[in-house]
């Protein structure tokens, strides 16, 4: 059995430009896509944090060093500049690769530098400026702060 599993994430990185009369994919800055394991080509979905939009796409490469999240095509019509995002890829694998594979989560500034490299898909960004901005694996009691599952 194959199970699809999050490879990489870019995490609330902010768009830069959109190109309607471009023809389809996201624009990545090389940098970051190096940071995430993403190739030209490779398919990704985009969550627009900013308007709840949901996209499938593929990456085309940007300058090194620029920031650039650039979205092309039809997408634009979806996400916009400005826009906070998560840049997600997965992968097949067999179960016990699934079992002990780390992905790759790459969290930026508001200009999109990398901030932070590590492993742990529920981490917020280090020092989250966003207000509320807790762990991914919390949840809410009635009245009173997130906590951890036991």
């Amino acid at each position: 059995m194959l199970r699809t599993m999050l490879k990489s994430k870019i995490h609330r990185a902010t768009v830069t430009q959109a190109d309607l009369h471009y023809v389809g994919s996201v624009t990545v800055d090389e940098d970051l896509m190096d940071a995430a394991d993403l190739l030209p080509g490779e398919q990704v979905a985009i969550v627009d944090v900013t308007n709840g939009a949901r996209l499938e796409t593929y990456v085309i490469p940007g300058p090194r060093s620029t920031g650039v999240i650039g979205i092309n095509g039809a997408a634009a019509h979806l996400v916009h500049p400005g826009d906070l995002v998560i840049l997600i890829s997965y992968a097949q694998m067999d179960d016990a690769l699934a079992r002990r594979y780390r992905p790759a989560v790459v969290h930026v500034d508001a200009d999109n530098r990398i901030v932070d490299l590590g492993n742990d898909p529920a981490a917020p960004p280090p020092g989250a400026a966003a207000p509320g901005l807790v762990r991914g694996d919390t949840f809410a009691r009635s009245g009173g702060p997130p906590v951890r599952p036991a």
